[in-house]
């Protein structure tokens, strides 16, 4: 697969967002930002998919998944995430050094898009931990990424690290903040049950 369709996830998302690949974040140079969009708050969100931390995790798990060509509900995405929101993707260059690349929901949107018009992605969450502070969750979300649901083996799995706020009506979602498995760091056993 080339790297320029190696953008995953993305988080992992969606993670959520793990559909940015670390190995082309590396390699691969800016992109130009999409167009700005409406605020977050101009889109409608579900009931279900902000009423609860859980509900709104598996929203975003279930925004990004889908078969080649399939399309994604981008105006369901953005109405998960703060205006503010951010997706982030940590990922090893070859000689060694970490690179963290940041892009709002309309960069990760322009980003994978044509990654998911030829590529089936399907992310899902394998375990969780998470804390909470009054009106503050932070998730961490271990993830795993296949190409198609009934693959037998991920062929990508890390954390999403997620953080959350409630408003008093509803959760955002603030960050998305992945980092993938690889030769060098493998998930320890405490983020493979959730707790």
């Amino acid at each position: 697969m080339k790297r320029s369709t190696l953008l995953a996830v993305a988080l992992a998302v969606a993670g959520a967002t793990g559909v940015y690949h670390a190995k082309a974040q590396t390699a691969a140079a800016p992109a130009a930002s999409a167009a700005p969009a409406a605020p977050a708050s101009a889109y409608q969100a579900r009931a279900a998919d902000v009423e609860s931390v859980d509900g709104i995790v598996a929203a975003l798990y279930d925004v990004i998944s889908g078969a080649a060509g399939k399309p994604r509900d981008w105006d369901r995405m953005r109405s998960l995430f703060a205006p503010e929101g951010r997706l982030m993707a940590v990922g090893a260059r070859p000689e060694g050094n970490y690179v963290l690349r940041a892009m709002s929901v309309e960069d990760y949107i322009g980003r994978n898009s044509k990654a998911f018009a030829t590529m089936g992605f399907f992310e899902k969450e394998a375990a969780r931990t998470s804390e909470t502070f009054g009106q503050i969750v932070h998730v961490f979300s271990t993830y795993e990424s296949r190409h198609a649901p009934e693959d037998a083996k991920p062929f990508q799995r890390g954390i999403n690290s997620i953080q959350l706020y409630h408003d008093g009506k509803r959760w955002w979602i603030v960050n998305v903040l992945w980092r993938a498995e690889d030769a060098r760091l493998s998930l320890p056993e405490r983020y493979l049950k959730s707790h």
